[in-house]
């Protein structure tokens, strides 16, 4: 543990390691009190052959429900949270969630209502499906959605489907994607599962991706494009209605990567770009929990050509105003998941969607752009830009102060925990050497912004001044730094 005059905190986040609870475990005691078993209960247990039943009871805690409550309690306090302070992971968006989203997903008729209810009892949760849709091919203009995948990823295999379809359906479903080497990380393995090969193309010095590389990758056995924009690096695509132009013109489609969509929304919309297919990740641009993996909602929109494979079922509304699923798609993918995608995902950005509106909206992107690039100039004066081209969302930094005195980027990451931020997305971009990406989101406040900024330069001085400071960070969090090499070649997966 450092001591208070090197860390600079005083006591501050000094804990009292607390034993597990397997170690407060006292025989006989216990927070439950279960009647004894009766009726069709007691007839269920007594049909379990011997052979099948436990011997020994299971050698769980013996602990009364305070001890429970205040362990897991304690823990809860122990993680880092966006309700707890700022979390500038770049590229994955970790926002703050209204609590009036939380409240909307929880009411009583959303919560209980089951998946396999009939379509009469479920007219109120198809009708905010019908209404988030059509919000969706407002904001991004496209033609229309599918609600169903779980995530970005599966969003983006979900599409990448419907692009093989299509081309199957034209007589030949092509052997290759074009892909950036500034996009999102998952594209590749999307394209892959879809069944094509991947084909690399390297973006201009700039940041973004010029027509002039596209053109002589061009053939008919080119089925799509998939761009991210804004792109990994928070740079704008500038050429991306050219790019698509060509595409269109050799048969290809243009898919983009939707998951920066809240540097665009209100302000620009893919689809007038050219963009035949989007996924966008209601778990980061719309503020619905995001994080410990999951729950997400990555819903994919397509232009008029590829409607008809979108998945099975669509929401659809008749004459009359009765909301109901249609199944009959001949051409569809068939179904991404089990019933109708993560429902209250899906509750929770409507809610935001209604409650900001299209102004809101606007202003959330243009307040996320400008946290993004004050944090830019500022942090600019003493760490090297990763491009020198605007960027919009996000700020991406190369290790290149950090080498020169002698620390790694990962060292820099842990002592902010030290100061008590999460650190940003580090080594991502892979263009990037030793990257550092930080997104700020439209939810952070100036002062926020500026203890950020003044954690980094105090970090940078002591790396000046005692370099072994950060070799050893983080001092103040419950787990020192962990070997990472370790933790991967032999995962200890249990207590």
């Amino acid at each position: 543990m450092a001591d208070e005059k090197n860390t600079g905190f005083g006591t501050r986040g000094l804990v009292r390691r607390e034993p597990l609870l397997n170690e407060r475990s006292i025989a006989g005691r216990h927070g439950y009190s279960l009647p004894p078993a009766f009726g069709d209960v007691a007839a269920a247990e007594n049909s379990i052959p011997q052979q099948l039943r436990r011997q020994q009871p299971p050698a769980l805690p013996e602990l009364d429900e305070p001890t429970v409550v205040r362990h897991f309690t304690r823990l809860s306090t122990w993680n880092h949270g966006v309700d707890s302070g700022m979390y500038p992971l770049g590229s994955c968006t970790m926002k703050y969630n209204p609590r009036l989203n939380e409240l909307m997903a929880r009411l009583s008729g959303f919560t209980h209502l089951h998946p396999y209810a009939p379509e009469s009892m479920s007219q109120g949760a198809l009708e905010l499906m019908w209404e988030l849709e059509q919000a969706l091919c407002e904001i991004t203009g496209l033609k229309r959605f599918t609600l169903q995948p779980a995530a970005g990823a599966q969003g983006e295999l979900c599409g990448m489907k419907m692009v093989r379809a299509y081309h199957t359906a034209c007589g030949n479903p092509r052997q290759k994607v074009i892909i950036p080497d500034t996009a999102h990380g998952t594209n590749p393995a999307s394209a892959h599962l879809a069944g094509y090969r991947v084909v690399e193309v390297k973006s201009g010095p700039a940041g973004y991706l010029q027509v002039e590389a596209i053109k002589p990758l061009l053939d008919e056995q080119v089925a799509a494009i998939m761009l991210t924009n804004p792109n990994t690096l928070g740079v704008f695509e500038r050429e991306v209605g050219e790019i698509a132009r060509l595409m269109h013109q050799a048969g290809a489609l243009v898919y983009c990567d939707g998951a920066n969509l809240n540097s665009l929304m209100g302000i620009a919309r893919p689809g007038d770009m050219g963009v035949d297919v989007l996924q966008v990740n209601l778990h980061k641009t719309f503020s619905t929990p995001h994080g410990g993996g999951g729950p997400g909602s990555g819903p994919v929109g397509v232009s008029e050509k590829l409607v008809p494979f979108l998945p099975v079922p669509v929401v659809e509304k008749d004459a009359s105003g009765r909301f109901f699923f249609d199944y009959r798609r001949p051409q569809s993918i068939g179904r991404m998941k089990a019933f109708y995608g993560n429902f209250a995902i899906m509750v929770r950005a409507y809610s935001y969607i209604r409650e900001l509106g299209g102004e809101g909206l606007r202003r959330a992107t243009e307040l996320a752009v400008l946290n993004a690039n004050y944090l830019r100039a500022r942090l600019s004066k003493f760490l090297k830009p990763a491009v020198e081209t605007p960027s919009l969302h996000e700020a991406v930094f190369s290790d290149e102060v950090f080498e020169g005195l002698g620390i790694a980027t990962l060292d820099v990451a842990k002592r902010l925990l030290d100061y008590g931020f999460h650190p940003p997305t580090v080594y991502f971009p892979l263009v990037v050497h030793g990257a550092l990406m930080i997104e700020p989101t439209e939810t952070e406040s100036k002062e926020t912004l500026d203890e950020f900024i003044s954690a980094m330069e105090k970090i940078l001085d002591e790396a000046r001044r005692q370099p072994d400071l950060l070799h050893g960070a983080p001092h103040h969090t419950h787990v020192g730094r962990l070997d990472e090499v370790a933790a991967a070649r032999e995962p200890k997966l249990h207590w």
